[in-house]
């Protein structure tokens, strides 16, 4: 048993187009655009959390300033960074409190040749993942993405978003 849904192969070539010439993706979502929709799980005024468009585990939540930042080292002050963490915090319990998770794994990722909008990755690990599953594996999207319906992104979307405590 590898302990992780189904997953199908990821277009990694019209991603890294997508996210080196394309709107920032954040800022795209922010402002409404189409193609760049995700389903919403919290939202306050300075700060959105949303399911990952490219889930490689149930669950996979992006947080992120709405404010278009590029890096919490230099574009935050301590009390706005630590108000940020704490909303990523409440996230990730709300993620853990809906789906199975051995351990939640949290990064900032991103460059300033793509997905260079600040957020941070939430990836709930499901318990019974073998080792050599588990870590950066786990959250690569090389290693396939999830077969995410629409509805049910939405329904999971939902869930975790009622039990956001903040």
């Amino acid at each position: 048993m590898d302990g992780l849904p189904a997953k199908t192969t990821h277009d990694l070539e019209q991603y890294t187009r997508r996210v080196s010439e394309g709107p920032c993706f954040v800022c795209g979502f922010l402002d409404g655009l189409p193609d760049y929709r995700h389903h919403l799980v919290y939202e306050d005024d300075d700060t959105t959390a949303f399911l990952n468009r490219y889930p490689t585990l149930l669950g996979y939540c992006l947080v992120a300033p709405k404010r278009h930042l590029e890096s919490w080292v230099q574009d935050m002050e301590p009390p706005e960074f630590l108000r940020f963490q704490s909303v990523a915090h409440a996230v990730a319990r709300a993620i853990a409190a809906t789906v199975p998770t051995e351990r939640m794994y949290s990064m900032s990722l991103g460059s300033q040749r793509g997905n260079a909008h600040l957020h941070w990755h939430l990836a709930p690990l499901p318990p019974g993942v073998p080792y050599h599953q588990q870590q950066f594996h786990a959250v690569m999207g090389e290693n396939g993405i999830l077969a995410a319906d629409d509805d049910a992104q939405a329904a999971l979307a939902r869930e975790i978003r009622s039990h956001v405590q903040i």
